[in-house]
C-alpha cells in the first residue's frame, strides 16, 4: 500500500540529537551529546518518598483523570515562585502544565501559527523549537546572537523587513551557545518586542542553573506580562517525569487549554502530584545549589580541557550556567566533517548543523559537561582534540 503522507512532513527535521543518542548506547563512548542532567543528581531517594507519600494519601485518586489546566496546588507553586525570584505577579490561572517545555512548544505553535507565519529565532538555535515549529511550515529567520545575547541591530533589522509574529529565544545558558543575554540586550529585546508588536516567547529552562555571575531578571519582566513564558522541572528535578508549564496572557492561555484538551486531555496527573509533594516536603533552593556546584565544577574541568587538548585557533563560549559550551573550529574544518573521526576515537558531540535554519556544513559543535564526570571529561576532550587534530593536518 502506497501511503501520501501530508505535505508538512517534506518541512520537519528529524531530531539528530535523538538520532546521535542512539549510537551513544555503547559503554565505550563518552558522549557530550544530548542535554542531559547527570544522573548522580536526580533526587532518587526523595522522589520515591513523595511517591509513597501520594500513594498513601490519595490511592486510586492519583491515578484518576484530572482537569487539562493541570493540578492547582502545583500551578500555585510555579506561580508563587515567580514571584519570589522575579516579583513577577501571575495566578495559577496564569499557568498550564505540559509534558515538558517541548510540548509547551507545540501547544504555542498550534495556537499562533500558520502556514506562511514570519517567525524569528536565534542564530544557533535551539533545534527542539525548530522541529517543534516546522510542523506549522511557518517563514523561519534567524538573529545572531554574540557574547551579550541577541545582535540587537540584527534584530530591529529582522523585525523591520520580517515583520515577525513571533520572537522565540532561550535567554538564559542559551542552548547550544551557553551565552546569556546581559541586562541592557534584555531589556533592548523587551522594547523591540513592544515596538514592532512582536509576541515574545521565553523558554527558560536553565534559569535556576546559574552557577557564576549575578542572576538576571526574565525578559517577560520588561513586557508586562504580555509575552508567553516556558519553565520546566526536568533540569532542576527530572527529566524523566516530563513536566513542564507555559505562563501566557489569559487571551492566549484559553487557546492553549483548548488544543491541549485536544492533544492529551491532561499531562500525566500522578507526576504532577509527585512532584508537588517533593516540593513540599524537600528545599528545592537546597537541590538547586548543589546541582549548580557539580555543574560548575564540570564545565570547569572541560574549558581546562579543551584548553589543554585542542588546538589553540579552536575558539568556545564560556557559560555561566546551563550545560553547554558552543566550539568554534578553524573556518576549513567542518563539524559534520569530525563526527565519523570523533566516533571512531569513541567520543560524541552534536554538530553545529541542525541548530541552524538555513545554515549548512558548519564548523560549529555543541558540547554538554553536566552528564560526564570530570575523569570522563578530561578523557572524552583528549579524544575529540586528537581527532581535530588529525582533521587539521589533512
Amino acid at each position: 500500500m502506497k501511503i501520501k503522507f501530508a505535505s508538512r512532513m517534506k518541512t520537519v527535521p528529524r531530531s539528530f540529537i535523538r538520532e546521535i543518542l542512539k549510537v551513544t548506547t555503547n559503554p565505550e563512548i563518552i558522549s557530550f551529546a544530548g542535554g542531559l542532567p547527570n544522573l548522580k543528581m536526580i533526587p532518587i531517594k526523595e522522589l520515591e518518598n513523595a511517591c509513597d507519600s501520594v500513594l498513601e494519601q490519595d490511592g486510586t485518586r492519583a491515578m484518576q483523570y484530572s482537569t487539562s489546566e493541570g493540578y492547582y496546588r502545583l500551578r500555585k507553586w510555579i506561580a508563587d515562585r515567580y514571584m519570589k525570584k522575579h516579583s513577577l505577579l501571575v495566578t495559577p490561572d496564569d499557568i498550564l502544565i505540559t509534558s515538558g517545555s517541548q510540548q509547551a512548544l507545540d501547544l504555542v505553535s498550534k495556537v499562533l501559527l500558520d502556514k506562511g507565519t514570519q517567525v524569528t529565532i536565534e542564530k544557533p538555535g535551539y533545534l527542539g523549537a525548530i522541529q517543534a515549529m516546522s510542523v506549522f511550515e511557518p517563514r523561519l529567520s534567524a538573529v545572531p546572537v554574540t557574547e551579550t545575547g541577541i545582535d540587537i541591530q540584527a534584530l530591529e533589522k529582522n523585525f523591520k523587513t520580517k515583520k515577525p509574529k513571533l520572537f522565540y529565544a532561550v535567554p538564559n545558558f542559551q542552548n547550544p551557545s551557553g551565552i546569556t543575554y546581559d541586562m541592557e540586550t534584555r531589556k533592548a529585546t523587551a522594547a523591540l518586542c513592544k515596538k514592532y508588536n512582536v509576541i515574545f516567547v521565553e523558554d527558560d529552562p536553565y534559569g535556576e542553573l546559574r552557577f557564576s555571575g549575578t542572576d538576571l531578571p526574565i525578559i517577560n519582566k520588561f513586557l508586562n506580562k504580555t509575552g508567553i513564558l516556558f519553565g520546566s522541572f526536568s533540569k532542576i528535578v527530572a527529566p524523566g517525569l516530563r513536566l513542564g508549564w507555559v505562563c501566557a496572557p489569559k487571551t492566549i492561555m484559553k487557546n492553549l487549554i483548548t488544543v491541549k484538551q485536544a492533544a492529551d486531555l491532561h499531562t500525566n496527573f500522578f507526576s504532577q502530584r509527585i512532584v508537588y509533594e517533593y516540593l513540599t516536603k524537600n528545599n528545592l533552593d537546597t537541590h538547586i545549589e548543589k546541582l549548580k556546584a557539580v555543574y560548575g565544577k564540570h564545565a570547569k574541568a572541560m574549558l581546562a580541557c579543551i584548553e589543554k587538548y585542542f588546538p589553540s585557533e579552536v575558539k568556545f563560549t564560556r557559560p555561566q550556567g546551563g550545560m553547554f559550551i558552543w566550539v568554534t573550529l578553524p573556518a576549513k574544518i567542518k563539524a559534520m566533517a569530525l563526527l565519523k573521526p570523533a566516533l571512531k576515537e569513541k567520543v560524541a558531540f552534536v554538530p553545529g548543523d541542525p541548530f541552524y535554519v538555513h545554515t549548512k556544513n558548519v564548523n560549529t559543535l555543541r558540547l554538554n559537561y553536566s552528564n560526564a564526570e570530570p575523569d570522563m571529561i578530561e578523557e572524552g576532550i583528549k579524544r575529540l582534540g586528537n581527532a581535530v587534530k588529525k582533521l587539521i593536518s589533512k
